[in-house]
């Protein structure tokens, strides 16, 4: 990487968000699977939403999704950032909702609905941050 090239800033890691940030320093995605009704949340969390336990499972995610929604970001612009910045939403294919960036895509060529897949970015400190981009075989 080139010493001007922009350089993500790190994630802010809790007790709760380790384990996923933990995966993705691996290059694997990872979310929460609630023990007892087994439902899958994100971000990670101490409690079930759904029924209240505290009994936690961690899951591997296949990383594949389809864009739910997106924005173009053009402002306020920050040097860690290549511009425009294509900020995504992505309901993965298990079922839970990311937010994050899409990357080696246009802006021209970004729609609502288009299938993408995860892979991983690294950041000022070399821990590593899920992106997306567009799937190859869609």
């Amino acid at each position: 990487m080139a010493a001007d090239a922009p350089t993500r800033p790190s994630p802010t890691v809790t007790d709760d968000s380790a384990v996923f940030w933990d995966a993705a320093a691996e290059g694997r995605l990872v979310a929460q699977r609630c023990a007892d009704c087994g439902r899958l949340r994100h971000p990670p969390r101490p409690m079930c939403p759904a029924c209240s336990s505290l009994e936690v499972e961690v899951v591997e995610l296949s990383g594949m999704g389809t864009l739910y929604s997106y924005a173009i970001l053009h402002h306020p612009q920050h040097p860690a950032f290549d511009y425009p910045v294509i900020g995504v939403l992505v309901d993965l294919d298990e079922g839970v909702r990311l937010m994050s960036n899409l990357t080696s895509a246009s802006k021209d060529d970004v729609h609502i609905g288009m299938r993408v897949q995860a892979h991983f970015a690294s950041t000022a400190d070399g821990a590593m941050i899920p992106v997306f981009r567009p799937r190859e075989d869609s």
